[in-house]
């Protein structure tokens, strides 16, 4: 089974690349993020055309998330719990049947943060991200397949930037952000993408500025991380930087993993 999670940056403006690439690379399940759009706008037509079911928590104009499944949904959750008062739509759960039992997936866009001086937006990223490990804490007791997939706004470690020292005063690179990020994973989450490689030069997104892409001036920040049982079925990651070429691209690109399940 293929799991893909890719910020699309506008599903509306960019629903002929996404059309091409469902096409192309037959993923099982899509996790978008930044549709930009409200969930009735969504494009569903297109894509339902193609064998997909379509499952959406949008916002105008900003944020937004989405799962695209072969697989029908058994159970869609929208919102990430702990915080009434949040409504940026950065997060929707979708639980599918297989022949090893239910597997969750979520679409996930965790908040930028910048500046880091904003009395509110890097306070918000951190707030965020603490509800995300109370979340999957609750989550991995059930011992179920999930798979946590998103653009997490988080470049983990130096050797996931060309320039690390580019980003010391960015909140996707700050101490706590990456503080954050490894407590979560030490909840007992596996890293998809770096548990297959420890390269450098492994990236996600490319600014549209400075000619990031031809200089191969990236960062990652796409991520997914597999819960023990999901772990026990991972057979590969991959990502599909030859996306960033194409005409009115995003600037990510899809991160897959091949998981060992089938529909149940």
């Amino acid at each position: 089974m293929k799991i893909v999670t890719w910020n699309i940056n506008g599903v509306r403006a960019r629903i002929g690349n996404l059309t091409h690439w469902l096409t192309e690379s037959a993923p099982d399940i899509v996790c978008l993020q930044e549709i930009k759009t409200v969930d009735e706008q969504f494009p569903r037509a297109e894509i339902e055309a193609l064998g997909y079911n379509v499952e959406t928590n949008g916002q105008k104009s900003f944020n937004g998330v989405a799962i695209l499944s072969k697989l029908p949904f058994d159970e869609v959750n929208r919102g990430l719990p702990g915080d009434d008062a949040d409504d940026h739509a950065r997060f929707i759960e979708g639980v599918f049947s297989t022949d090893q039992g239910a597997l969750r997936v979520v679409s996930l866009y965790l908040p930028n943060g910048n500046p880091i001086d904003d009395e509110r937006k890097f306070p918000y990223k951190l707030a965020w991200m603490a509800r995300l490990e109370r979340w999957a804490q609750e989550r991995l007791r059930l011992e179920e397949a999930l798979v946590l997939a998103g653009d997490y706004n988080v470049i983990p470690e130096p050797a996931d930037a060309r320039f690390p020292e580019n980003w010391l005063g960015d909140a996707l690179f700050q101490p706590q952000t990456r503080q954050a990020f490894r407590r979560l994973k030490n909840l007992g989450f596996t890293e998809a993408v770096r548990s297959v490689t420890d390269s450098p030069g492994v990236y996600t997104f490319w600014d549209y500025q400075a000619g990031a892409w031809q200089k191969n001036n990236g960062i990652r920040i796409d991520h997914l991380l597999l819960s023990p049982e999901a772990a026990n079925r991972f057979a590969s990651a991959s990502v599909e930087k030859h996306v960033r070429a194409w005409e009115k691209p995003s600037d990510h690109v899809p991160v897959a993993i091949e998981l060992s399940l089938q529909p149940a």
